[in-house]
């Protein structure tokens, strides 16, 4: 069993199992639920993954709640996250599991590798937390259909973090509204050019260094030699630990394109390759390697829903003149919106004809303008359902994880959205789900 961490040390702890001696840093009386909260009572936060990005929602979140404990398998990036984020005295863990069976931690940030994701999730909504989980939410659609059903049982509030959905000067909520309020007419198809992978390797293998936890950082995924390239940031380049960007970036693109147009709560029935490249050769669909990037550098992959729109996923689409972004193409006009513009024709309109405020309102399940942690602890006070829901998550990530089956096995697939499987593949319908390393397994 892991010991609690103190800034000092990964394995020495302050307090002795069971004694009570030891006391938190913030010190206020349990509650009886999460959602008992007084408008002043600050929600008690629990912090698990702290790399780059864990660090990021980790700061947003200070401004709603207490950072009391934090967990991660790397202790440089533990003991400077409490330094950044808790002046040194939350309390650290190295296991996860430390963290939920604390009572003063309310809310659960998660900012992991995807392939910990769906599995800490669990056991955050198991445990009475609430959840805010980092995008892409799970490495397989099964996993998607374990969360769908884990929140509902535990009615725990539940944000992914596909922030375009609330930021971005409300551009990709605009794209939303244009689309459902036929300002481009019947959509005959929406592109999502998502950037591709990185070539890399071979990697040379190594020794784990001495701060890093490497067998749990592995968690389910298979028992492999420590490649540093395999780790941090760069995991998501291997499909053991992610889905390359037809995950990474889908998970945002997608999510809008399919919300736009009405198939949020479905899915495709067609998934189409058109092209496709690995940085290493694939054998029945698995890399030939262990020591080099893995995910599809380049691809073209269109989903064909049954409202005959195409959507195509793509790492670049330079003949429309984008790299990134989504373009939604209609019989009456097209218009364009990523990150940094929303451009065409029918923005242009909205000059003299504007969008109806209430429909901006609707999307966001009749809440105000706010940033995508505001509604999630605004939705922890009020238990309300966040903007970023995990059914929609899971269907926008479906696609996604449609399209790298495709690519991967190198064939076309016909889904079933209603019965969430794949027809007449049964080695295809097989790669809905993954194996798991003992002892790390998903208890859904």
């Amino acid at each position: 069993m892991a010991k609690h961490l103190t800034r000092r040390g990964f394995v020495k702890g302050l307090c002795v199992a069971g004694s009570g001696l030891w006391m938190p840093y913030f010190v206020r009386p349990r509650r009886a639920t999460a959602g008992a909260q007084s408008a002043n009572d600050r929600p008690g936060v629990g912090a698990i993954g702290l790399g780059w990005r864990g660090n990021d929602i980790t700061a947003q979140a200070r401004r709603f709640g207490d950072i009391v404990a934090l967990a991660d398998v790397d202790r440089k990036h533990l003991e400077a996250a409490n330094q950044k984020h808790a002046q040194g005295k939350a309390a650290l863990y190295d296991d996860y599991r430390r963290l939920l069976e604390r009572k003063d931690v309310d809310v659960v940030l998660i900012a992991t590798p995807d392939h910990w994701h769906t599995k800490i999730c669990v056991d955050a909504l198991r445990a009475g937390k609430d959840v805010y989980c980092e995008k892409p939410l799970t490495l397989t659609i099964e996993e998607g259909q374990i969360l769908c059903r884990v929140v509902k049982e535990t009615g725990r509030v539940f944000q992914v973090g596909t922030q375009q959905r609330s930021e971005y000067n409300n551009m990709f909520l605009k794209a939303v509204a244009l689309v459902q309020q036929g300002r481009i007419g019947r959509v005959r198809r929406v592109t999502c050019a998502i950037g591709g992978a990185p070539k890399g390797g071979p990697f040379k293998k190594q020794k784990p260094p001495a701060h890093l936890n490497w067998e749990r950082w592995l968690g389910q995924a298979p028992l492999v030699d420590y490649i540093p390239q395999r780790c941090h940031i760069e995991f998501r380049w291997w499909y053991e630990y992610s889905g390359g960007k037809m995950t990474d970036w889908g998970a945002h693109h997608v999510d809008i394109a399919q919300w736009a147009i009405g198939q949020h709560e479905s899915g495709p029935l067609e998934i189409r390759v058109l092209m496709a490249e690995h940085p290493v050769p694939l054998k029945n669909g698995y890399p030939s390697r262990d020591d080099s990037y893995n995910t599809a550098t380049r691809f073209h992959v269109r989903c064909v829903f049954a409202n005959s729109v195409e959507l195509d996923i793509r790492d670049s689409a330079p003949e429309l003149g984008f790299g990134n972004g989504i373009l939604f193409q209609g019989e009456r006009g097209r218009f364009f919106v990523n990150r940094g513009r929303l451009t065409g024709r029918p923005v242009e309109q909205l000059r003299e004809d504007p969008l109806p405020e209430q429909v901006l309102v609707k999307l966001r399940k009749g809440r105000g303008p706010c940033s995508h942690m505001q509604n999630f602890f605004d939705c922890v006070r009020d238990r309300g359902v966040p903007i970023s829901d995990v059914w929609s998550h899971h269907r926008a990530l479906t696609t996604c994880h449609l399209a790298n089956i495709a690519i991967r096995l190198g064939r076309d697939l016909r889904w079933d959205p209603k019965e969430e499987k794949i027809l007449g593949d049964e080695e295809a319908q097989a790669w809905l789900s993954r194996p798991q390393r003992k002892g790390y397994e998903i208890l859904g």
